[in-house]
């Protein structure tokens, strides 16, 4: 891929943006397991809890970049991430039953280990974005997730400020479902044919989500 093609920066900006606003619970998480350690402790189950993630997170998004190559899982995905990005909007994550370690090896498993259950979701957003690209996915990781871990505090209180932040995530990763259903090798000729029809799809999911999730908000509030 031409690192300066606008396409290269395109699926990079992707990335980064899905992976930030995806980040909010995997920050808490890392915080919540760390709590109860010495001060002096705390930093250090962070920093390799957070590079004991990042390993098993790039195998996996690696691993589901490769499924995504299989006829008929790229659509699977494609819906699928129509869903988290709907979620995104709607659902307030708790994290009641999170348990802090009491120890440097404990936080560090559980960082770990939260992180590659609940980052799945991130996952797949990430593999979709990439479009197939290896190189893309281990990049954006590389730039995106030393912004997490030093910066979580701040992009939590950039998102309770600025609610919208969390409509924009949204969006991207309805646009990226969009692509990636388009790009599914059963119904890609069609697309490719009709590209009026594509974008008429890209923005019907975009709008869709939007104001689905907006409405589910609202009556949310109202509960």
């Amino acid at each position: 891929m031409d690192i300066l093609s606008a396409h290269f920066w395109s699926v990079l900006l992707t990335i980064i943006v899905t992976d930030l606003v995806l980040a909010g619970d995997n920050a808490i998480v890392i915080g919540l397991a760390a709590r109860n350690l010495p001060k002096k402790n705390q930093k250090k189950a962070i920093v390799l809890g957070t590079m004991g993630a990042i390993v098993v997170r790039s195998i996996l998004t690696l691993i589901v970049v490769w499924l995504l190559k299989i006829p008929g899982l790229l659509l699977i995905g494609g819906l699928l991430l129509i869903r988290i990005a709907y979620k995104l909007l709607v659902e307030e994550n708790g994290h009641e039953n999170m348990k802090p370690g009491d120890s440097l090896i404990s936080a560090v498993k559980t960082i770990i280990i939260a992180d590659a259950v609940m980052g799945l979701d991130n996952v797949l957003a990430v593999a979709g974005a990439a479009h197939g690209s290896f190189f893309m996915v281990v990049l954006g990781l590389l730039i995106s997730v030393p912004i997490v871990v030093w910066g979580s505090t701040i992009i939590i209180k950039w998102i309770e400020r600025f609610p919208s932040i969390i409509y924009i995530g949204a969006g991207v990763l309805a646009w990226t479902a969009s692509r990636m259903i388009a790009e599914e090798p059963y119904i890609k000729g069609f697309f490719e044919e009709y590209i009026f029809v594509k974008w008429a799809m890209e923005i019907a999911i975009i709008v869709g989500v939007l104001l689905s999730g907006n409405r589910k908000k609202q009556k949310q509030a109202k509960d």
